[in-house]
């Protein structure tokens, strides 16, 4: 008898015949109710190496920031291409079982269901992403300047990277962009999800989001797949940029849902902006709590829970 058996004591014996039973369901018919993927034998992206590839690239990009190593050594070249190739290896990993495992759900040959089946598009996903990283730096960094001078409380660069979850957020986003504009499946969810539950922000990893962005505060800020959203833009807590109406669910997979912000706007907390034809001028204000259906002018302010034009 096992220890747990014992610790247990005869109370557990009298649970075999309900255990044999839920195991037996288990692993039979009832798994046909399950997605036909989830049914064969097919390796699952780990979430958990998604988010040590996420954490991989934080400290490749501001070194000495995050983890326990000095900045001089997080900076050497020797350093460095060692946590490239860790953050290649793992990704590459990853995509390869992401596509085998969407090849899979999508009904595909089972012949090719090993992720090794999947080396040469992975390798080439990661091969330009591995390019991106630099530029994303660039990226990332007007989005931080762009907090660091819209934020008069912060103190500093090192404090809005620390500390912000608005900039946490928008970087894990711009990762997960363009895994997702590359074709990868399940990742770029999976990246802004886990800064989804990080955060409460939650940014599609399909938006389409231009320089030097800021979200302040940021709780139940909301940006839909297919919001385009300008340069120099600012949004605050719980903002949403939604469908008008998902009434018919999956046949708008490729319609353009959700707003256009132009360059240079401004959105104040618990503004509702929704539709695909939605265009938000340039260098126009949007409210608190404003609910808005249809295009605003350049320039204009509206506020209010009618959207009303406040010139």
């Amino acid at each position: 008898m096992s220890d747990d058996k014992k610790a247990a004591g005869p109370g557990l014996e009298s649970l075999e015949p309900t255990l044999r039973e839920t195991a037996r369901r288990l692993e039979g018919k009832d798994q046909e109710t399950l997605p036909r993927a989830c049914s064969t034998e097919l390796i699952l992206p780990d979430k958990d190496v998604v988010v040590e590839i996420l954490r991989d690239l934080r400290k490749l990009l501001f070194p000495g920031y995050f983890g326990s190593e000095m900045v001089r050594l997080a900076k050497s070249g020797d350093h460095v291409m060692h946590r490239l190739q860790k953050l290649a290896e793992r990704l590459l990993v990853q995509v390869e079982i992401a596509f085998a495992f969407e090849h899979c759900r999508q009904g595909g040959d089972s012949e090719v269901l090993c992720p090794d089946g999947f080396v040469e598009p992975a390798t080439k996903v990661v091969t330009e992403f591995l390019s991106f990283i630099p530029v994303l730096r660039e990226q990332i960094m007007k989005d931080i300047d762009a907090t660091f001078h819209g934020d008069p409380a912060a103190n500093s660069r090192e404090e809005v990277i620390f500390s912000y979850p608005g900039a946490f957020a928008v970087f894990v986003f711009r990762v997960a962009n363009n895994l997702f504009r590359q074709g990868v499946p399940f990742l770029p969810r999976m990246m802004t999800e886990y800064a989804h539950s990080r955060t409460g922000i939650d940014i599609s990893a399909g938006a389409t989001i231009g320089e030097h962005f800021m979200i302040d505060h940021g709780t139940g800020v909301v940006i839909g797949e297919t919001s385009i959203i300008g340069d120099y833009c600012k949004i605050y807590q719980g903002v949403t940029l939604g469908a008008l109406s998902t009434r018919d669910g999956r046949a708008l997979e490729h319609v353009k849902r959700h707003p256009t912000i132009g360059d240079r706007v401004t959105i104040y907390a618990n503004a509702t902006i929704l539709g695909g034809d939605t265009v938000i001028g340039d260098g126009a204000t949007i409210g608190g709590n404003a609910f808005i259906i249809s295009s605003v002018e350049p320039g204009a302010k509206v506020s209010g829970l009618n959207g009303q034009d406040k010139g």
